[in-house]
């Protein structure tokens, strides 16, 4: 058996049943010779966005996979490994190398050396007697711990050698741990004797799949809930309990109750202090239940910790307050907590309504969101959003009622990020309708692959918010504006995305957009992707507290 053959065999037999890749790599033919679906893409980072998804849908049990050409399209892929490693994505990255002959001859780029800070694991196949062991430690740190992308670079010499014949690879368990019991019973002492306690909740508890104990916590606890960016959709956002998502933009009720707070527990969380994340309130005693022990006390202070499955982590508390009396703080929330928190979030929401609802032209994005929210079901959707505007936008009024339904991101912000992600969700659960939010900026960097979509036959639906201009970035670019024109930008998509072969249509008119949007649905029903692009004005503001 060749290199490349084995290398297959040992991505079916790790449950890997697609492989995202852009040529030349001999793992490609390898892989569709063993019954993998290889889907080819236009550029490597929106490939690696696919991978990232589909890994993300299957909360990490079954991990992305993405090959690519060496030199150029090793290079390439860069970004899109990086943009994986910040949101925690376990994707197996398998580039092609140079010859060993040259592989570290100048100026020949090594994705062993180059993407050390940007993986879990950065090795190198170096000969076909070591194929086994090198992919089992890839799976086992692809399976173990904090998720994050792991590379196997194989030098384009050794894809043909031949594999020793004793070939009987033995495929890796995905392994947890749990924190130490001492730990659990400290947490729970804290939460029964807190009076305001609120739950943070983080990505996490997507990868643990501890939805129904996060639940079971805040209500039997009358805990208030709300999440990060990553951690969006973990709880269901029409409970009572659910005080919004905390992201550079949010419901009022998050940042109240967060500075109104004694103590706030954070489950499957960084506590990463990042633009696009809530604030913590300052002197707020922080627990904080993670996987990685190197997010400890990393940039915040924690007064006590779970290091851990979050699952299990849960799991444990839950047993042990169960044995907790109840304090007289605890009846009162069970009172009146989600009272408060709909006298909170309620006039909020109505202070919003006339732009979620709006006539005026051109379109206000948030008539867009609003009509999203009116004419798509959220049970059957997974929606996501891009860079800058759509993410600010659409997190605090999009009400995620399913577990994995909204994949958000922000720690770091590549522009085009959103539509490879919608494409790998339909990948992973094609009975759902996919969607991306995002906006002119964005499509230039990634929208040639729409024509992905409509030949991969992922027919999503993607909603384009286009107002001509970087409209974010016109309070800091003033001068450059003024003088150059420097954030105004201009394109047809509509037209952009039937010249690609899918569905396109422009939308001018505030009256027409829940029509459209619901042709869009239909269009895709019937296995077309379609691009909506709607005219909106220049709008920057968000709901910021």
């Amino acid at each position: 058996m060749k290199v490349a053959a084995a290398i297959a065999e040992i991505l079916e037999r790790e449950g890997v049943d697609v492989l995202v890749a852009y040529p030349v790599n001999p793992v490609i033919e390898a892989a569709a010779a063993a019954d993998i679906r290889t889907v080819i893409v236009r550029q490597e980072r929106t490939g690696l966005h696919m991978a990232d998804a589909y890994a993300r849908l299957h909360s990490g049990k079954r991990v992305g996979a993405f090959a690519m050409q060496h030199g150029p399209g090793a290079e390439n892929a860069f970004g899109g490994v990086a943009q994986a490693y910040s949101e925690s994505a376990p994707v197996l990255v398998v580039p092609a190398g140079y010859a060993r002959r040259s592989m570290h001859v100048e100026p020949n780029y090594s994705s062993f050396l180059n993407l050390q800070h940007v993986t879990k694991l950065s090795d190198v196949l170096l000969s076909g007697a070591h194929t086994q062991e090198v992919f089992r430690r890839a799976f086992s740190a692809l399976r173990t711990g904090r998720p994050r992308p792991v590379s196997v670079e194989v030098p384009v010499d050794v894809f043909g050698e031949e594999v020793p014949d004793d070939f009987d690879y033995t495929p890796t368990r995905h392994v947890r741990s749990a924190p130490d019991p001492a730990d659990v019973a400290t947490v729970a002492g804290m939460i029964a004797g807190a009076e305001r306690p609120v739950l943070y909740v983080g990505q996490g508890v997507h990868y643990a799949a501890a939805w129904a104990e996060v639940r079971e916590l805040a209500e039997s606890w009358s805990i208030p809930v709300c999440t990060s960016l990553e951690g969006k959709s973990a709880f269901p956002e029409d409970h009572p309990l659910y005080l919004g998502c905390g992201g550079r933009s949010m419901p009022r009720a998050v940042r109240t109750f967060l500075d109104e707070s004694d103590l706030v527990v954070g489950l499957g969380v960084s506590f990463a202090r990042t633009a696009f994340g809530v604030r913590m309130p300052a002197g707020v005693p922080l627990v904080q239940n993670t996987v990685d022990p190197a997010d400890l006390n990393r940039e915040l202070p924690v007064a006590a910790a779970l290091v851990g499955d979050a699952q299990l982590a849960l799991q444990g508390l839950l047993a042990e307050l169960k044995g907790r009396p109840r304090s007289p703080a605890t009846e009162r929330r069970a009172e009146g907590v989600a009272a408060q928190i709909a006298a909170v979030n309620g006039p909020w929401l109505e202070e919003w309504q006339p732009r979620l609802s709006s006539g005026a032209v051109p379109i206000d994005p948030y008539r867009v969101i609003g009509e999203l929210g009116r004419n798509l079901d959220p049970r059957e959707v997974i929606i996501t959003h891009d860079a800058g505007s759509p993410r600010d936008q659409i997190t605090p009024f999009w009400v995620s009622t399913e577990p994995l339904s909204y994949l958000g991101w922000g720690k770091t912000t590549q522009l085009g990020y959103g539509l490879g992600l919608a494409m790998g969700a339909k990948l992973a659960r094609p009975d759902k309708t996919c969607v991306n939010v995002w906006g002119d900026a964005a499509i230039g960097f990634t929208g040639m692959d729409f024509e992905t979509a409509v030949r991969e036959r992922l027919p999503i639906l993607s909603i384009l918010l286009n107002n001509f201009s970087m409209a974010i970035e016109l309070p800091i670019m003033q001068q450059a504006q003024a003088k150059y024109g420097s954030c105004d930008i201009s394109g047809n998509y509509a037209e952009f995305a039937r010249a690609l072969g899918g569905y396109g249509e422009r939308v001018t008119e505030p009256s027409e957009v829940g029509a459209a949007i619901r042709r869009g649905i239909e269009r895709t029903r019937q296995g077309s992707p379609a691009l909506l692009e709607f005219i909106t004005a220049k709008d920057h503001t968000y709901s910021v507290f």
